[in-house]
């Protein structure tokens, strides 16, 4: 699990609109409405503020909507693409994913919840990495996981 990190005095934040020059993720599944902080190669922390107006919460479930699982690790994946991509010889690649392991989910996310998102990259041999990451709302873990990510052409 990635353990969260404060962010910095003076953090390297990220708005949309950077974060959409990084990611080719567009609506409905671009997941990370920030970055808060980061430090290029090694670790991210990003946010992603839950909307009722979500796509996902019409068929996830009327009537009591939880964010999928899925796209909480989508969005970890997201913000440690971030810390990846960041890196000048990434510029213009790709981050895909390579794996999943350890993935728990401790509580649900709802919709008025704000996720901040911590993945540290561990590991890398080529363009194969790992990146701990961990999901929180209210300081509360919600899910964690371990990513194996690869980095190719786009």
């Amino acid at each position: 699990m990635a353990e969260p990190r404060t962010v910095r005095e003076n953090a390297n934040a990220l708005d949309s609109a950077q974060i959409a020059a990084l990611l080719p993720h567009r609506y409905p599944f671009a997941l990370v409405d920030r970055i808060l902080d980061y430090e290029p190669g090694r670790w991210a922390i990003g946010r992603k503020c839950v909307s009722r107006n979500e796509e996902f919460f019409n068929g996830h479930f009327p009537g009591h909507p939880v964010m999928p699982g899925v796209l909480i690790l989508e969005a970890l994946a997201q913000t440690g693409a971030v810390a990846v991509l960041s890196l000048p010889e990434n510029k213009g690649k790709l981050a895909l994913f390579g794996g999943i392991k350890n993935a728990r989910f401790r509580r649900q996310v709802i919709p008025g919840d704000v996720l901040t998102l911590h993945c540290e990259l561990v590991e890398q041999h080529g363009p194969v990495g790992v990146g701990k990451a961990s999901a929180y709302v209210d300081g509360k873990c919600a899910a964690t996981a371990e990513l194996t990510f690869v980095v190719g052409e786009a």
